[in-house]
């Protein structure tokens, strides 16, 4: 068992890159027209003018999504006191986005990117040989819908307060 783990990770971690590069700091976020997990339709430019947290995970309802997912919801009264908001996205289907918000009652926009096109522009799809997934990378997004920060290395456990730490941390930046 412990062998095929090993596998699985080894598997998992050698996954191949099929999207460009990530879009460089400072640059234009790539846009997107995802539904969410309602079904209903967003656009990057419906989050203009305020700063936006967009993380990319694997899959609903797994060990570390979830983790992430309910770090998200358990501070979103911080993110929403500094007039930030926060958007999910994975290539799981709108249904799939449904049961998990529902389960895990996710209080923030999760979108389906089904054709796997926004994680491709945002760099950070990957083929494990049987399926597409978006790794677990996020981005901070200034006001202006500009890479402020991309964080790579993301740690399920602690990213949501890294990630509020840096908003408030780039909002005084702007201000000073």
């Amino acid at each position: 068992m412990k062998n095929i783990l090993l596998l699985l990770l080894f598997t998992v971690l050698s996954a191949p890159v099929i999207a460009g590069e990530p879009p460089a700091l400072g640059s234009d976020a790539p846009p997107f027209n995802l539904q969410d997990q309602n079904g209903e339709w967003h656009q990057l430019s419906d989050y203009h003018g305020q700063w936006l947290a967009v993380y990319f995970y694997p899959r609903d309802d797994t060990p570390g999504c979830t983790t992430e997912a309910c770090n998200f919801r358990d501070n979103i009264y911080a993110f929403k006191a500094i007039g930030a908001a926060i958007i999910g996205i994975s290539v799981d289907d709108v249904e799939s986005h449904k049961k998990f918000s529902d389960k895990y009652k996710i209080p923030f926009t999760i979108l389906a990117d089904e054709d796997s096109d926004t994680a491709a522009a945002y760099g950070v799809l990957r083929d494990y040989k049987l399926i597409k997934l978006a790794s677990r990378q996020s981005f901070l997004l200034d006001p202006e819908g500009k890479i402020a920060k991309h964080y790579v290395d993301v740690d399920p456990d602690t990213h949501t307060d890294q990630v509020l730490a840096d908003i408030k941390a780039l909002m005084a930046e702007a201000t000073s």
